[in-house]
């Protein structure tokens, strides 16, 4: 069931970048949001109700929280227009947060794969901070971050772990392709630089 969420995940992520590049307008990317919010906050509920005596269970569902919160609250900021500044907030304390999921993933759980992960979501998370919190001109830099961590943190992985290929993977492949993906990212900012776009604070994640 996670591994769903995790994919249309990747999904929302997409069609967010698409909007921060300017090829989806908020309204129309904000349907989706709504339902993928809805997925991630019914699914956890779910894991919670069912899993009630297993609180390692519960604190993973903790997690898909905060990015069920994060969608219901883009949907609805960019359905009605609103700015953005309390989603930049937030997003922030999402960013510390994921900084924890992230710990915990490599040391009690001694999965650096998800370690890995969770340290990329920290930083998608907080340049829309950055971008709606403290307004700085990074639209088109935070647009191609979201792009590329759709693929690389959430739809390539849920696809490979509900196919079984997932666990199969070393954690060395997997801090390969983190550097690989930290180098696009540094191109991405260059190229991002100089390139503007009118990006309104209600345009988020």
């Amino acid at each position: 069931m996670a591994n769903v969420g995790l994919l249309y995940v990747g999904a929302v992520l997409f069609i967010n970048g698409l909007m921060l590049l300017g090829y989806i307008q908020p309204k129309s990317a904000a349907i989706f949001n709504l339902f993928v919010g809805a997925l991630q906050v019914i699914t956890p509920l779910y894991i919670i109700v069912t899993h009630i005596n297993s609180p390692w269970d519960i604190f993973g569902a903790s997690g898909i929280f905060l990015f069920g919160f994060t969608y219901l609250f883009v949907g609805i900021t960019n359905l009605v227009s609103i700015e953005g500044s309390g989603l930049g907030w937030y997003c922030l304390w999402v960013a510390i947060m994921a900084l924890g999921y992230s710990t915990l993933n490599f040391t009690h759980f001694s999965d650096a794969k998800f370690g890995i992960i969770w340290i990329l979501w920290a930083f998608l998370w907080f340049l829309f901070y950055l971008l709606l919190a403290q307004n700085k001109d990074i639209a088109r830099f935070t647009g191609w971050v979201t792009l590329i961590e759709s693929w690389t943190t959430c739809t390539i992985p849920a696809f490979l772990s509900m196919t079984g290929v997932w666990t199969s993977i070393s954690n060395g492949l997997a801090w390969t392709c983190a550097v690989v993906v930290v180098i696009v990212f540094v191109l991405a900012y260059v190229f991002s630089k100089g390139r503007p776009r009118n990006v309104t604070t209600s345009q988020a994640l």
